[in-house]
């Protein structure tokens, strides 16, 4: 079994970033090809603009927050969603068994079962996720 990571951002912008944080997980781009939208993780601007346009006032704050962090704006941001791929390589043809994003994906996050044992749970109210940050970005007095 290989576990590894897919982006649509170059690939010498993910390794950068990969040595910055210290992982050393395999992660791949899938730049300039059909990957991401072949599995549903990727929208057009177009397809984009017309089902956010009616819930643009119901985004949770994180969504604000990521478009800021991410140097783009808000459609060009919701064109790219996350999401959980499985395939299977048998007699060497490759065939996808299994795909998930949102809630679906949640297993992956360790933090979220110690988070829903806590006392208050979760608790994040209206800053749902805000507070998720790359760890060289925390105060060190957080």
């Amino acid at each position: 079994m290989t576990f590894l990571f897919v982006s649509q951002a170059p690939l010498e912008k993910l390794q950068a970033y990969k040595r910055r944080m210290g992982w050393s997980f395999p992660w791949v781009s899938s730049a300039h090809t059909d990957f991401n939208s072949d599995l549903g993780f990727s929208s057009s601007e177009e397809q984009t603009r017309e089902w956010v346009a009616p819930m643009v006032e119901q985004l949770p704050l994180v969504v604000a927050k990521n478009v800021a962090s991410t140097g783009t704006d808000l459609v060009g941001y919701l064109t790219q969603a996350f999401g959980f791929s499985a395939f299977v390589r048998d007699d060497g043809a490759v065939y996808h068994t299994y795909s998930t994003t949102g809630r679906g994906v949640e297993f992956l996050m360790g933090y979220y079962p110690i988070l829903d044992h806590a006392p208050k749970g979760r608790d994040e109210g209206e800053a749902w996720q805000v507070w998720i940050r790359p760890h060289d970005e925390y105060d060190s007095q957080e």
